[in-house]
């Protein structure tokens, strides 16, 4: 069945990067001239989602804002002649469908999951953190999705990680097929590292079957007190194959400042507009 509908988890308090979320969700905060949240609905669209499903929280409005139709600026714009301007904005609510629901509790990615499970239905879909932005030939959803197409199971995406840092993360236990495919035998949810099965740590991409909401129903919760994704496919693991996919690309944790900035930094310079003074910028600053 094809992939169509992506779920955005949106409800989080954004902690990290307090005071700037206080009143602004993280997924808001700009990369270069775009919202992060905005990169990951394009990446979605080339990967040939249509429909787009927010789990919202208290506090969110302005993604839905984000969004919508600004009738009054795009009229704003024309009445002034910045017709290009305007056309860049009204194709934002023409990326997808979208939809919203509101988790009443920011208690997990997997409780943020399950709570969109009506609008999901009866089919396969996609999940998407909108803090994990990813450079990529091709889109990291759209090379997930033909592995799905390929092996008929739910898809992780991962990445090698080292050192103390995994403790940050989910990590599967993998039975290898090829150089970017593995078949999980077990997932452990943020292990100290001398405990961690492999260097394969899960970041926010996932394809999922709809038989994941069957585990996240009886998915008590873990650490932190919230209902995890990852104990969730734990308890599928024995059931269904499900896949570990290392991913072409480059991913930067933009829900932590260090991985912000250094996203910032490098899309400003590939930006044809911006590149070339911002990189004569930071050669001027002789670090």
């Amino acid at each position: 069945m094809t992939i169509k509908k992506a779920v955005f988890p949106v409800g989080g308090l954004g902690t990290r990067f307090l005071p700037a979320t206080k009143a602004m969700p993280k997924e808001m905060l700009t990369l270069v001239d775009k919202p992060l949240i905005q990169y990951c609905i394009e990446e979605a669209k080339q990967a040939g989602i249509t429909d787009v499903i927010f789990v919202t929280g208290r506090g969110k409005r302005a993604i839905e804002d984000h969004f919508d139709v600004s009738f009054e600026l795009e009229q704003i714009l024309a009445r002034k002649g910045k017709k290009k301007l305007r056309d860049e904005l009204r194709k934002i609510h023409e990326l997808a469908n979208f939809a919203y629901v509101r988790q009443g509790e920011p208690l997990g990615l997997g409780h943020a999951i399950l709570s969109a499970r009506s609008l999901v239905g009866n089919e396969p879909f996609a999940v998407v953190l909108g803090d994990d932005i990813i450079r990529a030939k091709v889109p990291c959803l759209k090379q997930m999705i033909k592995v799905y197409e390929k092996h008929g199971g739910p898809v992780v995406a991962v990445q090698k990680v080292t050192g103390p840092s995994i403790r940050d993360y989910g990590v599967i236990k993998n039975r290898k097929i090829d150089d970017r495919v593995s078949q999980i035998v077990d997932l452990v949810e943020k292990p100290e590292p001398a405990q961690a099965p492999s260097d394969l740590a899960i970041i926010g991409r996932y394809i999922l079957t709809p038989a994941i909401f069957r585990y996240l129903e009886v998915t008590k919760p873990g650490r932190g007190g919230e209902i995890q994704l990852t104990d969730a496919l734990k308890r599928m693991a024995p059931d269904y194959p499900l896949f570990g996919y290392l991913f072409e690309g480059t991913r930067y944790d933009a829900g932590n400042k260090l991985g912000f900035l250094k996203a910032t930094v490098e899309y400003a310079l590939d930006d044809p507009d911006l590149g070339e003074n911002f990189k004569k910028y930071l050669r001027s600053l002789k670090l």
